[in-house]
């Protein structure tokens, strides 16, 4: 806006580069949030309840918001008060995992409700290779009503070494209780 005007000459292919890397670096700080969708019916069983709120608890952890769909179907519909129940039970599985961002509401046939994960984002962690079945534990290490580790409890190592610990602490002495004695005073 210079009077006279003033130009600059500048090799425009160099521009364009420096503007898209100005546009890759302002896009790699912003943080996407996808919205995954998990669907339940008012007659689910307790396993397949228990298995689609642990995959929500993944999906928290993860960073993503989790939608939660109650489908009714036919005479379901009369009794919306099982779905409310539903979505409350899946509300204190969730627990610390998550807070409700959209409190649940009835949309036609579905009853839907939001869910956020309770802090920030965490990196995604990369994928542990699988522990190979050819390291055997060895069975000095094992406590007998030990309970076994999840398989998705990291290496097998970790998971030798946790049932290790915990074979000890059962095993260890108890801690003496100190007794206090208290003795009435004689009144004579």
């Amino acid at each position: 806006m210079a009077n006279p005007p003033v130009c600059r000459i500048m090799d425009y292919g160099k521009f364009r580069y420096e503007e898209s890397q100005k546009a890759k670096e302002s896009r790699k700080k912003t943080i996407q949030v996808s919205i995954k969708e998990v669907k339940f019916r008012p007659k689910i069983g307790k396993g397949d309840f228990d298995t689609k709120v642990r995959h929500m608890q993944d999906f928290l952890a993860d960073g993503h918001k989790v939608k939660v769909t109650l489908q009714f179907r036919g005479r379901e519909m009369a009794h919306p008060e099982l779905g409310a129940r539903i979505l409350d039970a899946v509300i204190e599985q969730v627990g610390p995992h998550g807070k409700v961002e959209t409190m649940a509401r009835l949309e036609g046939r579905n009853m839907t409700m939001v869910l956020a994960p309770e802090k920030k984002a965490v990196a995604k962690k990369p994928h542990e290779p699988k522990a190979s079945h050819s390291d055997p534990v060895a069975p000095d290490t094992v406590a007998k009503d030990a309970p076994a580790p999840a398989p998705s409890e990291g290496t097998h190592e970790e998971a030798a070494a946790k049932v290790t610990a915990v074979a000890e602490a059962e095993q260890a002495p108890a801690e003496p209780v100190a007794e206090v004695v208290v003795e009435a005073a004689d009144p004579a």
